[in-house]
Parts: structure tokens; sequence; C-alpha cells
């Protein structure tokens, strides 16, 4: 009998011990763990490795926690902060920032050079609160080495999903050549530059096998290329039904930029994804979005961006560039609310890269002065971006088993949006704090 009762209480010592977990604790009285739905409330949140194990009801003591067999290796206090989930920009190029020596460094730069520049802009745009990024375009070597040295935790910044290089036709928004000798144009040719529905097929399936997480054409032209081609239509329907084809049976998305309304609705109906920019949308096109349950990236930073700069009578723009930023620039902000109030998915970014790394939640203001209520800004950069991405199940809320990708903010942002530009004052990704409020 006492053999018995020894092998029952080591049974029961085991299971314990099974069932504990070392874990970092977060208390806070302002949680608002799905943004856009409830008030902020107290809180505790159980962390464990990189995800989140519990969040319970109120203020839970460390006693209360340990006799739950959970071993506290960590805790912060976070009272007199709003909490919420790590924030998502859908649209941002890591590796690179306008400036007026832009031109001359795509033959100066090298790809390491690049990525060790991204690794210092990924830096600030994490501290900035955003956990999670989709770069949609950039040097493919700069931009899956700097992913990979993020993950591996080898350098500080947002999860990345990118794109590699931008599908692009031939001498269009995303050829980047114009401008150049025939020679240096040549070595500047990206492997991405496709005519034609087979090449473009041949486009995505190497961006894929580069290791792309998601494909990203130039439906349109564009404004900050350097040719006077406008914002219209520049792939053929047939080019985008091929690419999308393609990406579609390698699992992967497709997102376009699109400005003019003729490349945005071709978009669309060749199955893409995400719009970005959508600049020059109307009544049709906002229910060619809903018909095809798109998301809409609208990127009101660049815009405002691009206008400031084509304002200045020093700018470093070209005078094609200058041009288009004096007419697409200022059109941004009534776009984004006509898309709002017409009920287009709009998903939170910025085209940092534009604008400068780490002044990403500028774009949080510029969304409400478009008509939307800080709560559904901050839900755009959450719950509704974590959709865009198809990572819902892993981010955008703060519930169990999700990424413990966490903020507090000095202040309460749902009702000071531009909070979020200057008080993040705790950034946790992966369970790992990079930031401390304490």
């Amino acid at each position: 009998m006492r053999s018995l009762v020894t092998a029952v209480s080591a049974l029961a010592l085991s299971v314990s011990s099974a069932l504990a977990a070392d874990v970092t604790v977060l208390r806070t009285d302002a949680l608002v763990a799905v943004p856009g739905e409830g008030r902020p409330s107290e809180a505790t949140i159980l962390i464990e490795d990189n995800r989140i194990l519990e969040v319970r009801a109120g203020s839970v003591s460390d006693s209360a926690i340990e006799a739950d067999g959970h071993d506290i290796v960590a805790s912060h206090d976070l009272s007199g902060h709003t909490v919420i989930p790590g924030l998502i920009d859908g649209h941002v190029h890591i590796t690179s920032e306008n400036n007026p020596r832009g031109r001359l460094q795509r033959v100066e730069l090298s790809s390491a050079d690049r990525a060790l520049m991204g690794a210092g802009y990924a830096r600030k745009t994490l501290m900035a609160g955003f956990t999670t990024v989709r770069d949609v375009g950039a040097d493919g070597q700069a931009v899956f080495a700097l992913r990979g040295a993020i993950a591996r935790g080898d350098v500080p910044g947002p999860r990345i999903l990118a794109a590699g290089n931008t599908v692009s036709i031939t001498g269009g928004h995303g050829d980047g050549t114009q401008g150049y000798n025939l020679h240096v144009a040549e070595v500047l040719k990206s492997p991405a530059v496709c005519d034609g529905p087979d090449d473009c097929r041949r486009a995505v399936r190497e961006q894929i096998r580069r290791g792309a997480d998601h494909i990203k054409i130039t439906a349109t032209g564009g404004v900050l290329s350097n040719t006077r081609t406008g914002t219209e239509q520049q792939f053929t329907s047939e080019e985008m039904e091929a690419i999308v084809d393609a990406a579609t049976k390698m699992g992967r998305d497709v997102t376009a930029h699109a400005h003019g309304k003729t490349g945005i609705e071709a978009a669309l109906e060749a199955g893409v994804r995400t719009i970005e920019h959508g600049t020059y949308l109307d009544d049709r096109t906002i229910r060619a979005f809903r018909r095809n349950e798109a998301f809409l990236v609208p990127t009101l930073l660049a815009g405002a961006t691009v206008a400031e700069w084509a304002a200045d009578p020093s700018t470093f723009l070209t005078p094609a560039q200058r041009a288009k930023s004096a007419e697409v620039g200022p059109l941004m902000q009534e776009m984004g609310r006509r898309a709002h109030e017409g009920g287009v998915k709009i998903a939170f970014g910025t085209d940092s890269g534009v604008s400068k790394h780490g002044e990403n939640a500028r774009e949080f203001a510029l969304m409400v002065s478009a008509g939307m209520t800080p709560a559904e800004a901050i839900r755009s950069a959450t719950v509704v971006g974590s959709k865009n991405i198809r990572m819902e199940n892993d981010l955008g809320t703060i519930e169990t088993g999700k990424f413990a990708d966490i903020i507090a903010v000095k202040g309460n942002p749902f009702e000071n949006v531009e909070l979020l530009e200057d008080q993040v004052v705790f950034v946790m990704k992966g369970g790992e704090v990079f930031k401390a409020a304490d």
C-alpha cells in the first residue's frame, strides 16, 4: 500500500511539473485585447515563451499565479497605460528611405549595405510599436537577409513578410532604371521585370524561389518613378491574371500598387487581394472592392509626404516625380474618406521608406482626418491588418495562443490617436521585451 501511495504521489508531482510553466506576467488597468471591441479593463496577462498563455480578468497576485504551478520569471506593471496588440504596418520598404541622394545610392550601395541600413530602420520601426510589417518591394537579397536576421534574433526588428523584388513591366513603375544610361540600366535591371503572360509567370516563380512571402506588382504607373508615364493601368489584364494564377498555384497572395481607376479595377478583377494607394477610386471601384472582398491599404502618409516635397522650391524630386507628386499627393486624403464611407476593408499601411521609418504612427491621425474613428484606425493596424496578411490566428489581438506582441501607450490612444506617435513606452514582440516602461 505504501508503495502505491508513493507511486501516486510521484505521478501527481510529475503531472504538476508538466503543467508548470515559466511565465512573464503583465498587469494593466487598461487592456484593450480586441481594438474596436469593448472598453479598457483591468487584466493580468501570462506569457509562456513567445505566446500568450492566458489572459485573466483583474489584477492577479503572484501567489495566485504560483499556486497554479507557474514560475514567474519576469513581471511588468503597466498600470496607467493603455495596453493593445502590437501594431502591423502593411506597406513598408524597410531597406531604404527616400533622400536627395537616392538615385545615386542605387549605384553606390550593395545588397549588404541595404540590409545593414534596413537593420537600423527595422529597429526604429519596432521601437515605435510596430511588431510586424509587410515589405512590398525591395532589393530581394537585402530584405530576405534582414528578415532572416530578425527571425534568428541577430538584430532587433519587427517580424517581416517580404515580397522581394517588385514585379513590373519594362519601363513601368517598378522597373527603376529610367534616367540612367543604358549600361547602368542593364546592371540595375530587376529579375522581376516581365512582359507578356508567360514571362510574368516566370517572374512570379522566380521571386517565390528566392523566398517571397507574397507577390507585389505595379498595376499602374507611380509617383516616384522617374518617367512621365502617368498613373493608369500598365500591366495588361492578361498579364495580371497570369501573375495571380501563378502566385495562387504556389500559395502566395498578390498585392498591387495601383493609383489609377483602370488599373485598380483590372487588378481586382484579376484576383489581386490588396490594393496599395487606390488614389483615383470611385463608386464603381468601391463596389469592385466589396464584390471581390479585397483590402485597401491607403498609405495616406505617403500622399502627404510627396505633396510636401512637391511644394518645396528646393525639392530633390526630378521634374517627372515632382509633377506627379503635386497631382496625386493631395488627392489621397479624400480617397481615404470615400473608401471608408463606401465600406471598403481598410488595412493600415504607410509606405514608410517614402516617409521616415519609425514615424509610421503618423498615419493614424491622417486616417482619423479622413473620417475614421481612433478605434477604427487602430483596428486597421491590428485586427484588420492581421487578416490582410493572413495571420489572424497569430496576431492582431491579445488572446490565448497568439504571439505575445503587446505594446503599452502612455494615455488613451482611443481618445487621442496621436499618442501613438510618441507615447509608446513598452514594446514586446514574441514574448521578448524590447522597450520597457519600468
